[in-house]
């Protein structure tokens, strides 16, 4: 059996547009509604942190714990403590999107909504 290496916690948005479109990823935007109308990326299932108990006890029946699952906000806060709940709750392999949304529409694609 092997096992996968150790991932880095963090993902940069450049390794992100590189990889967005990788069937295997898992894509989590923990954004408020009102922000993804604002600024959204394809392929992000948005789970608002405000709306923490409408969804938290179905992410294993939504979310494969040992896949490669991604976490998005605004900078990067909301996001990393998304990672960490994810991991206790036995995910094994989630990175923190680095500077968020924000740091896409300002390194990647220039045409997204800045807020």
């Amino acid at each position: 059996m092997s096992t996968l290496p150790p991932l880095d916690p963090q993902i940069s948005v450049e390794e992100l547009a590189r990889r967005i479109t990788e069937p295997s990823l898992q894509l989590i935007d923990v954004r408020e509604p009102e922000e993804v109308a604002i600024a959204q990326l394809q392929g992000f299932v948005n789970l608002p942190l405000s709306q923490f108990s409408d969804w938290a006890e179905n992410i294993h029946s939504r979310f494969e714990a040992d896949a490669e699952t991604l976490v998005l906000c605004h900078h990067g806060m909301r996001s990393a403590q998304m990672c960490s709940w994810l991991h206790q709750q036995g995910f094994t392999r989630v990175r923190n999107i680095s500077g968020g949304i924000e740091a896409y529409a300002a390194i990647v694609d220039p045409t997204i909504p800045r807020y």
